[in-house]
């Protein structure tokens, strides 16, 4: 891919289209509806605890010879340990990120 094509793509993109994208602002019948970030954080949290939980589903499987099909299982493990590792690093970027502004002086 050569630069132009990509800065040709990149400069179609904007804030909204970016929103609309991850989710985060909906736009229905020409109403915004935003949802806060509290909202979003939590919807994230619940969708890691069910790949936990669907992970150890699968190792409980495999464990009792239940499984019927081994790429599935090891790929809700996969899909887990990536997803918890994500979200600890989203995590730490937040927390250092807030340490940052709370060390800014006014």
């Amino acid at each position: 891919m050569k630069i132009g094509e990509i800065t040709n793509s990149v400069s179609g993109l904007n804030k909204s289209s970016l929103l609309d994208v991850v989710g985060i602002n909906n736009t229905k019948d020409g109403q915004t509806n935003q949802e806060s970030f509290a909202s979003v954080l939590k919807q994230s949290l619940e969708d890691v605890n069910t790949n936990q939980v669907k992970a150890y589903d699968a190792m409980h499987d495999i464990a009792t010879g239940k499984v019927e099909n081994l790429q599935e299982a090891v790929q809700k493990i996969e899909e887990a340990e990536l997803s918890l590792k994500l979200g600890l690093e989203v995590k730490n970027k937040a927390l250092g990120a807030y340490k940052q502004v709370m060390s800014m002086q006014i």
